[in-house]
């Protein structure tokens, strides 16, 4: 199972972001996948969940009206939109799966399998 995170880079404040995580090695269908993020300092943190044909499950809700995530079905890839970047989303964003086919649990020692980060920087 591989999952791998890009999309990342500096933004201005106001800015919007699309960042993907490529997936393989498994079915991608029967795996939901979550985004995570570690800002500086901070504990990794889960930011909203999907799995295929379920409504996606935020993690924090006062991302909501911010971050959207979908899946690319034909594309083995979960995609996390930001629009209203802010400096403190600034982080290093990660992909994970528990492994299984629903989100339930937000807490990344629960995740089976996490990608390599990639950052977003949110800066004028």
């Amino acid at each position: 199972v591989q999952l791998q995170a890009s999309g990342g880079g500096l933004v201005q404040p106001g800015g919007s972001l699309r960042l993907s995580c490529k997936t393989s090695g498994f079915t991608f269908d029967h795996f939901a996948i979550t985004w995570y993020r570690q800002s500086p300092g901070k504990e990794r943190e889960g930011v909203l969940c999907m799995a295929n044909r379920q409504p996606s499950t935020y993690f924090l809700d006062s991302l909501k009206d911010r971050f959207t995530i979908s899946r690319g079905n034909g594309k083995n890839t979960v995609y996390l939109q930001i629009d209203s970047l802010k400096p403190e989303d600034t982080a290093v964003y990660y992909c994970a799966s528990e492994g299984q086919y629903f989100c339930s649990e937000t807490a990344p020692r629960y995740m089976k399998y996490w990608g390599k980060g990639t950052l977003v920087t949110v800066s004028s």
